[in-house]
């Protein structure tokens, strides 16, 4: 039995590999391409910066500010806020910083899709359905580069893109292995995956904040229809399978703030994987339709499809398979047991030791090439590339809980009010 697993295993590293060996392809291209850059000339667009906010009285006004501050003209650019079913002062002290603020209160109806969802209808009512170009999303726990709006209309104003997703830093890298963790992800993504996509003509991602939606997009789907527990996956992927464009701005700069708690962090990808199973069921038709398409737009349906499989299912399973092949055999002959045992040790230890040496290069190639984007002291970077491994590994154990528990949305409690770093411009 145990052979066979090995042989399974063997057969799905070789499947795995083969799958995802398109990624090298953006490794390349992150380390050697410069990034798409925008109409230096472009018109200047009317937006509208948009927070979700939950109990967020904290932080909520020092994004703000970097809102207001930013070097664009201030009668193009409004800020909205969605007090979602707070209990805190969130609504007063956004509107005192000078906000635009609506209040929700739905407790059959929760999580951030249903809040913008609201909000978006709010704002056509109040201020009419053409009067924005486009919309920023925003956490409340972020900080705005200065430029960060004017990068972003550089792109837009191409026209060729229906959403932006930006360069997403951390406020808080070298708080502890976990604030760490989540860090790193987001910076290769940022490096390793988006800016590649946008430089061979795929379609990026957007990463839950610090992004633009067109206006003409949120018009169409009548506000925003996107519900499920990771609902800016659910919209990357939609517009994969539509044929739309997203695309990548690295000169825009956020800086948002990772959880330094395990407790935080569980539910928080908790949340996250429950809702890629949930983009699984509902999307991986049209993907896979997606990539008959063939071309550009087929890769891009492709690259979102190995972007949500549950890799972490078939691990998990294989491993399940070899410890029930294991608890089978205490039944047998003691030589028999020890070498089933021995066997089984073999199938465990080579699978995570492939996974931690295929996750400690993607964060050590991360930082060698953000370390200067990351401030901390070295010897923190240094030892958090490996503890990536670690924190990445989690996903194991979170994976099959979100496949057998149910899960709703927490919010995320914020405390930083740090100010904007003063970081590098990123193409």
């Amino acid at each position: 039995m145990l052979r066979f697993l090995e042989s399974v295993q063997f057969v799905l590293f070789i499947f795995f590999t083969a799958a995802y060996a398109y990624q090298m392809v953006y490794l390349v291209v992150g380390l050697i391409g410069k990034g798409r850059q925008g109409k230096q000339d472009a018109k200047l667009h009317r937006y509208a910066a948009i927070i979700a906010a939950r109990n967020e009285e904290g932080v909520i006004g020092d994004l703000i500010q970097t809102i207001k501050a930013q070097d664009y003209p201030k009668e193009l650019l409004d800020v909205f806020v969605i007090a979602d079913n707070c209990t805190d002062g969130t609504a007063e002290v956004s509107r005192k910083a000078g906000a635009i603020v609506y209040e929700r209160f739905n407790k059959v109806q929760v999580g951030k899709g249903y809040a913008l969802d609201y909000l978006f209808h709010r704002i056509f009512e109040d201020h009419g359905e053409k009067t924005y170009d486009g919309f920023f999303v925003f956490d409340a726990d972020n900080l705005v580069d200065p430029k960060f709006v004017r990068e972003m209309n550089k792109m837009f104003d191409t026209g060729e893109y229906v959403a932006l997703t930006s360069y997403r830093n951390s406020k808080n890298f070298c708080d502890n292995w976990i604030s760490a963790g989540y860090a790193l992800w987001f910076l290769r993504e940022a490096r390793f995956l988006n800016r590649p996509r946008t430089q061979l003509g795929i379609n990026c991602a957007v990463s839950g904040t610090g992004f633009l939606v067109a206006g003409d997009v949120i018009r169409e789907e009548g506000g925003w229809p996107y519900h499920l527990l990771t609902e800016d996956i659910e919209f990357s992927i939609a517009c994969a399978a539509r044929g739309r464009k997203i695309g990548y701005c690295g000169t825009a700069v956020i800086y948002d703030e990772q959880p330094v708690l395990f407790r935080q962090s569980w539910d928080q990808r908790l949340r996250w994987s429950k809702g890629f199973y949930q983009v699984d069921a509902k999307y991986t038709a049209p993907l896979l339709r997606g990539c008959l398409r063939g071309g550009k737009k087929g890769m891009s349906c492709y690259d979102m499809l190995m972007t949500v499989a549950p890799c972490n299912l078939v691990t998990i399973g294989v491993l399940g398979l070899a410890l029930f092949a294991c608890l089978s055999s205490l039944s047998q002959p003691a030589f028999i047991t020890y070498r089933v045992l021995r066997m089984l040790g073999r199938i465990i230890w080579a699978t995570i030791k492939g996974i931690s040496f295929s996750l400690f290069l993607f964060g050590a190639f991360t930082m060698a090439t953000e370390w200067k984007q990351i401030k901390g002291d070295a010897w923190k970077k240094i030892a958090y590339v490996f503890t990536f491994p670690l924190f990445m590994l989690t996903y194991i154990p979170i994976s099959l809980a979100a496949l057998v528990g149910k899960v709703e949305w927490k919010p995320i409690h914020h405390g930083l009010a740090a100010k904007t770093p003063n970081e590098n411009e990123r193409a």
